[in-house]
């Protein structure tokens, strides 16, 4: 039997919530659900209402098999909102947005991590945020994109941007800057420009090319996923690894003072902590008055 539940005056159906997702730490896909709908929903909502939604799949934990789903899964609750995101292989491709705690209980139902592009449903190809991921070549680790962070964060201050930081929930960092609505075409060749200032300024540190033979020990500074093709991980998404990890919004504080690789890993269950301490650190994301112009 799967049991339903209502959540928000929706039926829910819910499924092995017993089953064990995260072995290393014996966290249940219960626990997971758990996480989104009393711990992070008042925050992650915001960062995913109106903005269509990817999921990478792991329903059998992040050691099984991962898939990536865009269009609306099999068996979608007619009330879960979609919205038209057309591409070249399907002009009449939809995606699901996450507009509700009942769709986000669904969603996380499915075992998914929530990935978002930078623009809104009303709006396709036009950014309402930049976003820099910085991403570690070993034996580099978060601690030098930490370096390249208080770089970068100095230089957007010098075009009149703010920028936001959270952990990828992985091994890097990414900086979010809300912006003045943008051509996408635009933020990406003004991130561009800024991953080669970055590159000129520290250049033991700092990469602007993918090139796998120039990584090791440097920080790649992805700037293409501010083209209206691509997403990024949702603030507050769980990831799919070893441990329940959360791309977590993390202080300027947090940023200078990081030493080691496990100065900035938040896991699901150190969320509730951090969100009675700092409250939701990217709500300005989400404030249209915050949103600046590019130069």
């Amino acid at each position: 039997m799967t049991p339903i539940t209502e959540v928000a005056g929706r039926r829910v159906a819910l499924s092995n919530l017993d089953k064990v997702l995260y072995p290393a730490t014996g966290t249940t896909k219960g626990e997971v659900l758990h996480y989104y709908a009393a711990t992070v929903a008042a925050v992650i909502l915001p960062q995913l209402r109106d903005r269509p939604v990817s999921f990478l799949r792991y329903p059998d934990g992040p050691d099984g098999q991962l898939f990536v789903t865009k269009n609306p899964p099999p068996g979608t609750p007619a009330w879960v909102a979609t919205a038209a995101v057309p591409h070249s292989e399907d002009p009449a491709a939809r995606q699901v947005v996450v507009q509700d705690l009942a769709s986000l209980v669904w969603a996380a139902n499915l075992v998914v991590e929530f990935h978002t592009p930078q623009w809104r449903t009303e709006a396709p190809e036009t950014a309402d945020r930049l976003v820099v991921d910085l991403d570690p070549g070993s034996p580099a680790t978060v601690v030098e994109c930490c370096a390249v962070a208080l770089w970068l964060r100095e230089r957007l201050a010098a075009d009149g941007l703010v920028a936001y930081g959270k952990t990828s929930g992985s091994k890097g960092l990414h900086l979010l800057v809300p912006l003045a609505p943008t051509p996408s075409d635009a933020v990406s060749g003004y991130a561009k420009r800024l991953a080669m200032e970055a590159e000129a300024a520290l250049p033991e540190l700092a990469l602007h090319r993918m090139k796998r033979t120039l990584r090791p020990g440097k920080v790649f500074l992805d700037f293409s996923q501010n083209s209206a093709s691509k997403t990024t991980a949702t603030p507050y998404t769980l990831r799919a690894r070893a441990e329940p990890t959360v791309s977590a919004p993390v202080t300027w504080d947090e940023i200078a003072d990081c030493r080691e690789a496990g100065d900035l890993v938040f896991r699901a269950g150190d969320m509730g902590g951090r969100l009675d301490r700092y409250g939701d650190l990217l709500a300005p994301l989400n404030d249209p008055d915050q949103g600046r112009p590019l130069p």
